[in-house]
């Protein structure tokens, strides 16, 4: 058994404007075909970007999508994450709530580490073998506790955006 040094590594992640993305991992290069027809067929109207980084054979990233700007988006979170497996969607004109649950039953996928609009950064630990996402710290630290305004506040903002009725 050997001991290896682990590096680890703050990656920011950007975050076109008035996008999302979703980070997770998966196990199989025909993810990146089902995430696609996942997101096509739950939400059409949507505008997306697919990178997946293949973590054997040729190891390439593969991507998909319809939207040049987010693929391109998706292709450069996958060159900076640079971590076996892993996909980055980018949604615009529609949000996480209406696609993840899909996605998480997509067979391929492992699991979720983020979907947000947050400022985002991944925590990747690097050893002589590759890269793994060890976690992701999404947006900010809380600032106090909600008082009874901050929950007026909440509930309406929710119902205002159709979220609620």
């Amino acid at each position: 058994m050997s001991v290896e040094k682990v590096n680890i590594k703050a990656i920011r992640v950007k975050i076109p404007k008035d996008s999302n993305v979703i980070i997770g991992q998966t196990h199989f290069i025909k993810s990146i075909e089902d995430l696609y027809e996942t997101i096509v067929t739950t939400i059409p109207k949507a505008k997306f970007g697919i990178a997946f980084c293949e973590a054997s054979g040729p190891c390439l990233i593969r991507y998909e999508g319809n939207d040049e700007e987010l693929v391109n988006t998706a292709i450069e979170a996958c060159k900076e994450i640079a971590s076996g497996h892993i996909f980055v969607i980018y949604i615009r004109e529609a949000y996480p709530i209406n696609i993840l649950n899909a996605i998480k039953n997509v067979q391929e996928v492992c699991t979720i580490f983020c979907a947000t609009a947050n400022p985002l950064e991944v925590i990747v630990a690097e050893t002589e073998q590759g890269r793994g996402i060890l976690g992701v710290i999404d947006g900010s630290s809380p600032k106090g506790i909600e008082t009874s305004e901050d929950k007026e506040k909440r509930i309406k903002f929710l119902r205002q955006i159709g979220y609620k009725k």
